[in-house]
């Protein structure tokens, strides 16, 4: 009888991160990361700070919903040729640059507006800022997934995670910075020019090597059984119905094939993964300021303590996954992400209290960090080569979609029921995920075991 795989060792687990793959993802993750807080949390300390209704700002949230039904244009960014960026730079790259010039043009509009004298423009260029940003993620995502093997995802996933806080962390405390020292407007000008450091990025990185999007279609059992079917009839309506075969149905009915009656718990699992702290998220700078701390309090805070604890959080799930596998840091990233939502209550109750600020961000920033890493070696594990682009948007579609909907009534249960009571109303959405990870991992077809040593 074999003996049982050894777990790979901690030097073959940290000698991963040396690889271009995985350094790469750090840049992408940042420019990944930059935009969102600019239309989240950070754009809700920016209108709140200027007067504007704590019941307005939770709708504002509702932007963000962008991001959760990517998966609408995902089989576009997956399968269509963009004129002279693809033929130049490659399909993932050329939909990168496209949606990087979006994200920039977006925050200079911003950059020139008041909030209380144009807020229906300033939901405007959100909405171009968000859907680029939505739009590049799914680029990013397939790219990731693409241009290495499954046993580096976990670290690839770590690295993009600590990037990608990084860049939250510059919308959120850097923002804060420049407008305490400037202004709102030099601060969004500034995280415009900041979306240089992806634009370079995907300059300097090769494009994944991967079939032709015409081979990739006609190796479709589907597409040429449509084929087959539709002989006689107009070629372009052939061509048109190859693609959308080949670019929406395949996609999804490889994921039901795959898991069967197993697809549709994944995907409960997937929604709600993290309804408890996008569902909290939108508040959390609103009660920082109404809590009475000032800007750059909050910045120092999540600057010295976010950072660090980002970092920490990433590098401790891609390390924990290396070497213990997914399966049991799953249980322990959707326990740690929900459980530290209290902290947020506790902070409410204790009012202006230093300490207590630190300790949320501290245990936020880390759960969150270690939970982001281990979720997204999951999700890749479950997304096909075939179909990296949409399979990853509807997956990450869906984790965010039911959060970023309830955080929009954020506003309304503050008002009523005060920041206690909704921390705590945010802390037990997320317990149906805790139960939900202890099933997934003790399912060995659901979560690959780890690596034996020296492989």
């Amino acid at each position: 009888m074999p003996s049982p795989t050894p777990h790979r060792s901690w030097r073959d687990a940290l000698a991963i991160y040396l690889r271009a793959p995985v350094i790469t993802m750090l840049f992408l993750g940042f420019s990944a990361g930059l935009p969102f807080l600019l239309v989240f949390s950070t754009l809700s300390a920016w209108l709140r700070s200027d007067g504007v209704e704590v019941a307005a700002i939770g709708f504002f949230s509702w932007i963000g919903i962008l991001y959760s039904i990517k998966f609408f244009w995902a089989p576009v960014v997956d399968r269509l040729a963009l004129p002279l960026l693809t033929r130049t730079f490659g399909q993932r790259r050329g939909w990168m640059l496209l949606a990087q010039a979006m994200i920039a043009a977006g925050l200079v509009g911003l950059a020139s507006l008041d909030p209380t004298r144009n807020l229906a423009m300033v939901a405007g260029f959100a909405l171009l800022v968000a859907f680029g940003s939505a739009t590049q993620d799914i680029a990013i995502d397939a790219f990731r997934i693409e241009s290495a093997p499954d046993d580096i995802q976990a670290a690839m996933a770590s690295t993009y995670i600590i990037g990608y806080r990084g860049g939250l962390l510059a919308a959120g405390a850097g923002a804060m910075y420049w407008a305490s020292w400037l202004s709102w407007e030099a601060a969004y000008l500034t995280m415009a020019a900041l979306v240089g450091i992806g634009v370079v990025t995907v300059l300097l990185r090769p494009e994944p090597a991967r079939l032709s999007l015409t081979t990739q279609l006609i190796h479709e059992p589907k597409v040429r059984a449509f084929l087959r079917a539709s002989r006689g009839k107009p070629r372009q309506l052939r061509r048109l119905g190859a693609w959308v075969i080949g670019a929406i149905v395949c996609p999804f009915t490889d994921f039901f094939s795959r898991h069967r009656l197993k697809a549709l718990w994944l995907l409960v699992f997937i929604a709600v993964f993290r309804i408890s702290d996008l569902a909290m998220a939108s508040m959390a700078n609103p009660l920082y300021i109404d809590m009475g701390f000032s800007l750059a309090t909050i910045a120092n805070v999540t600057t010295v303590f976010g950072i660090a604890m980002s970092v920490t959080g990433g590098i401790l799930g891609g390390l924990l996954v290396a070497r213990y596998g997914i399966g049991p840091i799953l249980v322990l990233g959707a326990a740690s992400a929900t459980l530290t939502n209290l902290l947020f209550a506790a902070l409410a109750l204790a009012g202006q209290s230093l300490p207590m600020l630190v300790m949320a961000i501290v245990g936020d920033n880390l759960a969150n960090g270690l939970a982001s890493a281990v979720f997204i070696a999951f999700l890749s594990s479950l997304t096909s080569r075939a179909y990296t682009a949409t399979q990853y948007a509807l997956f990450s579609s869906l984790m965010t979609l039911p959060g970023k909907f309830l955080s929009g009534f954020g506003g309304l249960v503050v008002a009523a029921e005060g920041y206690a009571t909704f921390f705590v109303i945010a802390t037990a959405l997320g317990l149906p995920a805790i139960a939900l990870a202890i099933w997934i991992s003790r399912d060995r077809d659901l979560v690959p075991a780890p690596l034996a040593r020296g492989t």
